[in-house]
């Protein structure tokens, strides 16, 4: 049965968890396929990244989840991106090794910028057909800041919206709703614990010696050091 069918639209999805296999299925055993996609730079990835893709690949659930890194997106100048694209694809590699229902998109990364997510949708479905309903996940701050994204309510009827929130936090959809009609009903809250993990926190600890052991997996720190990523000068 699909999402939409159980849960109230824009309401916080706190169901338990549906299947978390070990191995990742060839297709879900329902029609209806379902597939995340998680944007962003990933300078570097963490556990934040991945704790909330696999919470939305198993409350909703998802057939499997794309991270999908950007070369160029427009709301971040090319000087704040730190990592060279090579080694942060790299680091999403390691991130993402010990779980099958996780991949990696080069969507974005291989084509000029800047990268808009309304037009990421129209090829990934290209690449995976149309019968899959894809579904966008972001944290509260990217919903909030939506309006002023690049065809916002174009974007809403290609993909649905997962949004992380956590307690003492809330979407206020009604409001969107005034600049963006219909997007509760294209929305999804996912209730979360809280993890405040920030790559560019990450890219601070490094620089001040501090440990980042436990903010994101061993092999994506032992890479960084190895690479001496976020220091100057870096190895490329």
């Amino acid at each position: 049965m699909a999402v939409e069918e159980k849960n109230t639209p824009g309401e916080v999805l706190k169901t338990s968890p549906v299947h978390a296999g070990p191995e990742a299925p060839d297709h879900q055993p329902t029609a209806l396929r379902r597939i995340g996609v998680l944007g962003g730079t990933f300078d570097p990835i963490h556990y934040g990244h991945l704790f909330i893709a696999e919470e939305a690949r198993v409350r909703i659930p998802l057939e499997r989840v794309l991270f999908v890194p950007a070369a160029q997106p427009p709301h971040k100048a090319r000087t704040t991106i730190t990592a060279p694209e090579h080694h942060r694809l790299r680091m999403i590699e390691l991130a993402i090794a010990s779980n099958p229902y996780f991949e990696i998109s080069r969507v974005d990364i291989d084509r000029p910028g800047p990268h808009y997510s309304v037009d990421m949708i129209p090829l990934l479905q290209e690449e995976y057909g149309p019968q899959p309903m894809f579904y966008f996940i972001m944290g509260l701050d990217s919903l909030s800041e939506i309006p002023t994204w690049h065809e916002p309510a174009r974007l809403l009827e290609l993909c649905h919206l997962v949004v992380a929130s956590r307690e003492g936090y809330h979407a206020d959809l009604q409001a969107l709703e005034k600049t963006l009609p219909g997007i509760s009903a294209r929305t999804l809250l996912l209730d979360t614990p809280e993890l405040e993990i920030s790559s560019t926190d990450i890219e601070r600890r490094i620089k001040e010696g501090l440990p980042i052991k436990y903010l994101l997996p061993e092999a994506v720190e032992e890479y960084i050091y190895a690479h001496r990523l976020y220091l100057d000068p870096p190895r490329r």
